[in-house]
């Protein structure tokens, strides 16, 4: 393992000052707003704030403050944060991102999780925390070879936390990060206490007389889930089958790569007209410049292709479980989610599922959102297991 500092050379942020300096616009259909895709409006304010206002050196200074660390696995190069606790006692936590995700994510929960004496709360809730950043994604870079689906992604996971010493320890997840520690949960459940989600995929079963009972929050989430297959799929299906072609635009263009990220920070989360009504807009353009800086639109994207299932007409429906696992489960459910649970069919695809928690706010992206909550939950379902 290596110590890692994140240090961009000042000709790489020259040259996405540049192509940002000339960009070729678009026209669009007058009124269209959000329905269409980004409005060209909105774009062109954020990538003048990207260029002439958001400041990658600070923010690298702020990202450098982690211990951040590289060693390879399985032919991969895989760059990880590792914050230890204080208390002696802490719970090793793996938390797993998902696309179109990073570390940064987490930037806010990290202190209140490792350190919860420091930030007023008890300090048996305590963890270490570990985040990794998935192979093909980020600092981690491309892994020059096919095969890393998300089985394999556990495996690395399996082998990172046996050589960080971690005998016990629970594994958070979310969107593909949540396929990640489902797969890790059952290839390792001699280490892994508890598997916490913040997102969960519930399909509704085949049988038509279990739809009898739905409840009016019920019926409304499967009409979330039909337009997030109907409209807001298009990434998926796109990146799932020709990640390749997709490669190109994103990795020559940064306005390109911009529209393409800020899109899922609007339609996936608790904003209104926004994507900063939900997040921070530095916080979403360091995620958008560390895809840029290391050009991993393309081998972020593999992960999809990898990771579909090929025998079925939607590639989402490799996410439908069950998950066989055999130590507790547990749900925080964030309304604003691209489709959030059912928790009837959630039971069925989770046998173990011990922990479920409903927030009245929040969506797909909930460390970054709502980090107060995130942590709450997080610290809830770990007590949980204390009791069993």
């Amino acid at each position: 393992m290596r110590a890692f500092r994140i240090e961009i050379p000042q000709a790489d942020l020259d040259d996405l000052n540049r192509r940002l300096e000339h960009i070729r616009w678009p026209d669009e259909v007058p009124g269209a707003g959000w329905a269409r895709g980004v409005p060209v409006d909105y774009l062109k304010e954020l990538a003048q704030y990207w260029r002439t206002e958001f400041d990658w050196r600070a923010m690298e200074s702020r990202l450098n403050e982690l211990p951040q660390f590289t060693t390879e696995i399985d032919g991969a190069n895989v760059h990880f944060v590792h914050v230890t606790s204080p208390e002696p006692d802490a719970t090793p936590l793996l938390i797993t991102h998902g696309w179109p995700g990073s570390f940064v994510e987490f930037l806010d929960v990290i202190g209140p999780l490792t350190d919860p004496r420091a930030h007023g709360g008890d300090p048996a809730d305590a963890f270490h925390v570990i985040i990794p950043t998935l192979p093909g994604f980020g600092f981690s870079g491309p892994t020059g070879a096919a095969g890393w689906d998300v089985g394999r992604i556990a495996r690395a996971w399996q082998e990172l936390m046996a050589r960080l010493g971690y005998d016990r320890y629970l594994a958070q997840g979310s969107d593909l990060g949540l396929l990640v520690s489902l797969e890790l949960g059952q290839i390792d459940p001699e280490h892994v206490a508890g598997v916490h989600l913040n997102m969960l995929v519930t399909f509704p079963p085949e049988d038509p007389a279990e739809l009898g009972e739905l409840t009016e929050q019920d019926v409304q989430r499967l009409g979330q889930l039909m337009r997030f297959d109907q409209e807001l799929s298009g990434h998926l299906k796109l990146q799932a089958t020709r990640p390749q072609t997709v490669a190109y635009a994103l990795t020559d263009s940064p306005v390109g790569q911009l529209a393409w990220l800020v899109e899922k920070f609007k339609e996936w989360t608790d904003s209104e007209s926004v994507p900063e009504d939900a997040v921070d807009r530095d916080r979403m353009l360091a995620i958008v410049t560390i895809y840029w800086l290391t050009a991993t639109a393309g081998s972020s994207a593999q992960l999809y292709y990898e990771s579909a299932d090929r025998t079925a007409q939607n590639p989402a429906a490799g996410w439908a479980g069950p998950w066989p696992l055999t130590m507790p489960a547990g749900v925080a459910v964030f309304p604003h989610d691209m489709a959030p649970p059912i928790r009837r069919f959630a039971e069925k695809v989770l046998p173990t599922l011990s922990h479920w928690t409903e927030f009245d706010r929040g969506g797909h992206f909930a460390a970054l959102e709502q980090p107060d909550l995130y942590v709450q939950d997080v610290q809830a379902f770990n007590r949980s297991l204390d009791k069993r």
